[in-house]
């Protein structure tokens, strides 16, 4: 317990240190905004309270878990549900990772896809759904009636199998022993492929389209950066206007699509 609590310790010191990075840089972020109710329904903002919020709750949860476990020791369903808050909390934390999008061309040019692309994602859904239900109970149909050892209990548990096949996963936790059910599967693998490639080459032409709007997006918004800094250096404050003030602000999060 001793090696894991110093481990522990040290954990905690580096994410005090990082949160408090964050949270700086967050302030600051949220006083130089203009609108600061705008400022908060920025997606990406709302992610970094999400992920930094959960260290100052804890330590207030935990605070309170240790004076609730010294009052009252016999209040195990609080300490349970106090527990259990916790942990969500704690796991709410690997939204951190979603703050590389601010500073990523691809990964915002990925959510602006898939923000793009949402109906031919929905399209994809709802083929997967249909051909599902339909390979589900024929391949439950098909190894039933072979007599052999049954793996497909029912319907609902060929589900599964129908998902990972169609898919192209294939674990190989459940798999057709009789010939007709081979040949389900073969139908419901090959059916899989083609419908995941139907909205392939939407996708692809949203995505490449989207790179190149962000990327002349950035470049506009360095060129203006660049221009305002030599203005400034040269004295020529009337080039300064109102749209080039904006830059500060649009730097930290250029693009406004995501």
């Amino acid at each position: 317990q001793g090696e894991c609590s110093q481990k522990c310790y040290y954990i905690f010191v580096i994410e005090t240190i990082c949160v408090a990075w964050f949270s700086l840089e967050f302030c600051l972020r949220f006083i130089q905004a203009r609108s600061k109710c705008q400022f908060f329904k920025g997606p990406l903002n709302i992610i970094d309270f999400l992920a930094i919020s959960p260290y100052y709750v804890s330590l207030i949860f935990s605070e309170d878990d240790s004076n609730e476990e010294d009052d009252r020791p016999s209040s195990n369903t609080y300490l349970e549900k106090v527990g259990l808050v916790l942990r969500v909390l704690r796991a709410l934390r690997i939204l951190y990772v979603m703050r590389l999008a601010r500073h990523s061309l691809g990964l915002q040019t990925l959510g602006l896809t898939v923000r793009r692309c949402t109906r031919e994602f929905g399209l994809l859904l709802l083929f997967l759904c249909v051909a599902v239900t339909l390979f589900s109970p024929l391949v439950y149909l098909a190894e039933n009636e072979s007599g052999k050892v049954l793996e497909f209990t029912s319907i609902p548990a060929s589900y599964w199998w129908a998902i990972i096949s169609m898919t192209t996963v294939g674990y190989g936790d459940m798999v057709p022993r009789s010939v007709p059910g081979q040949m389900v599967a073969l139908s419901s693998i090959l059916s899989g492929i083609l419908i995941m490639s139907f909205p392939a080459t939407s996708i692809f032409h949203t995505f490449s389209h989207s790179y190149s709007e962000l990327r002349k997006e950035h470049e506009r918004l360095q060129s203006r950066l660049n221009r305002v800094k030599n203005a400034n250096h040269s004295g020529e404050s009337d080039t300064f206007n109102e749209t080039d003030s904006l830059i500060l602000e649009d730097q930290a999060s250029p693009i406004k699509y995501i």
